[in-house]
């Protein structure tokens, strides 16, 4: 079977790498993978890294039209047996677009639980033989805007539990962030962007100051509002304690070293930080908000509390602090959960049942 791929995203975010994981286990599994996506994007060097063929192809955004007839073009040339485009900017309106123009069926994944216009989703999703939704929760959101559910399947985003195998490098990691041996560490992964909710993890840890004063935080990831939280850690007086790290590549290696993984986020797909602290055996705090109360079992593989709630999100930071018997269980649940319900293999799977399904139609 020949598939081709369509990711505009620039950065290798939590999507384009799920794009990475499906194009390899696809790949592995004896079918023909190849992934459009702008030149010198993230996934651009992941696919290369990986061996996985790439075509490139610049996308300016939903309003590129252009991009729309260059990947009919392409689709025509390489004639894939299915078209599966992955993100929101631009690969699933102008990839719906380019589908319309030939007979190879098309399918989109849908990554993000928050709400859009009924008549944009109609419009966004038309072209599409099935939707295809991360989680239960971003299905809902799309049989609420009209989506038939006759069109919507869920498939799971996929961990690699492989790569958490190892413990991380504890040491070097307090090392490089100056912070002693004795010092609970909180990690934070995702952009920098209101949805994921920073600032209510910064108000929590202003709460737990007092009480603990050697706690500390490293934020990963980058976004529009990183000059605004450093204004929120200078003003609650956090600079101390909170270290923003940027966007880095080794992140995944980093993470097994944290004590735990705070997830504030307000709106969440399904949570792909949140499934690689637990493939890490590290415990997740976070709001039961969207996927998240899919990706983490609730008292057995972290702790989630009410949207925007900051008291209970520092109670749950606390309980985990002083207990850290509580830490370990639930991390090592969390990574056993992760390798029997979230393996690359049984998402790749999935996506190949419901490709042959179109191709047989």
């Amino acid at each position: 079977m020949k598939i081709l791929h369509v990711e505009t995203g620039r950065h290798l975010y939590g999507g384009p790498q799920q794009v990475i994981y499906l194009a390899s286990a696809l790949r592995d599994m004896g079918h023909d993978n190849t992934i459009v996506c702008p030149p010198d994007s993230g996934i651009d060097d992941a696919a290369r890294a990986a061996a996985i063929p790439v075509r490139n192809l610049f996308c300016a955004g939903d309003l590129d039209l252009p991009f729309a007839y260059r990947l009919a073009q392409y689709i025509g040339e390489s004639q894939p047996d299915i078209l599966h485009c992955h993100s929101r900017r631009g690969a699933d309106v102008l990839g719906g677009l380019a589908a319309s123009f030939t007979d190879v069926p098309a399918v989109v994944s849908r990554r993000v639980d928050n709400t859009e216009m009924r008549l944009l989703a109609a419009l966004r999703y038309r072209p599409f033989k099935k939707v295809i939704a991360i989680s239960e929760a971003i299905a809902e959101v799309l049989r609420d805007r009209g989506v038939e559910n006759d069109r919507l399947t869920v498939i799971r985003s996929s961990v690699d539990t492989a790569a958490f195998e190892q413990p991380g490098d504890s040491a070097a990691m307090r090392r490089e962030f100056d912070i002693a041996e004795d010092t609970t560490v909180l990690a934070a992964v995702g952009q920098l962007i209101p949805r994921k909710g920073h600032r209510y993890l910064l108000q929590a840890l202003a709460d737990l100051r007092e009480s603990y004063p050697q706690l500390r935080l490293v934020v990963f990831g980058e976004g529009f509002l990183r000059n605004q939280l450093q204004e929120q850690v200078a003003a609650l007086d956090l600079g101390e304690i909170v270290t923003f790290a940027g966007f880095r590549d080794d992140a995944d290696d980093l993470l097994p070293c944290f004590d735990m993984l705070v997830h504030p986020a307000l709106a969440e797909g399904l949570g792909v930080a949140a499934l690689k602290a637990a493939a890490a055996s590290v415990p997740v705090v976070g709001f039961s908000a969207g996927g998240l109360v899919e990706a983490v079992a609730d008292g057995e593989t972290g702790i989630l509390v009410s949207p925007e709630d900051v008291a209970g999100l520092g109670s749950a930071i606390a309980r985990l602090i002083d207990d850290p018997e509580l830490r370990r269980r639930l991390g090592n649940a969390g990574r056993e959960r992760m390798q029997n319900e979230f393996s690359i293999a049984t998402m790749a799977e999935k996506h190949v049942q419901l490709y042959e399904s179109l191709i047989d139609a």
